[in-house]
């Protein structure tokens, strides 16, 4: 009985996951909220930061018209793309995942922040 029972456990723990993998893009829209000042993702207008639209895929420091510094363009021509991988570290600690670049923002502490985040901006939101 106890192995049914762990086994039904792991069972519904591995059917969660994929959905927190997924994320979820309207809680990313509230998520973007700290990051609007800066940033827009509905249009390809600049600000402080860049805009990120079509960021996912994109390659770092490559937004025409934004002043990059030379450590976000030193990661771009080393060939960073922004997947899903790299947009999670970076905006857990940007200061450490590229050292030397402008971004004042200290980072999303939560996890499922940064998936929801992630999710919103694939859903390449239009105004």
């Amino acid at each position: 009985m106890k192995f049914s029972a762990l086994a039904f456990a792991v069972l519904a723990a591995g059917l969660a996951t994929p959905a927190f993998a997924d994320g979820d893009a309207v809680a990313g829209k509230a998520v973007f909220k700290k990051c609007m000042a800066c940033h827009a993702a509905d249009k390809e207008q600049n600000k402080v930061g860049p805009h990120l639209v079509g960021i996912v895929g994109r390659a770092a420091g490559s937004v025409e018209g934004f002043a990059y510094s030379d450590a976000m363009k030193a990661k771009g021509a080393e060939g960073l793309l922004w997947d899903e991988a790299n947009i999670t570290a970076y905006s857990k600690a940007p200061k450490e995942f590229i050292p030397g670049n402008k971004m004042a923002f200290a980072g999303l502490k939560k996890d499922e922040d940064i998936v929801n985040l992630i999710a919103y901006l694939k859903a390449d939101p239009k105004p």
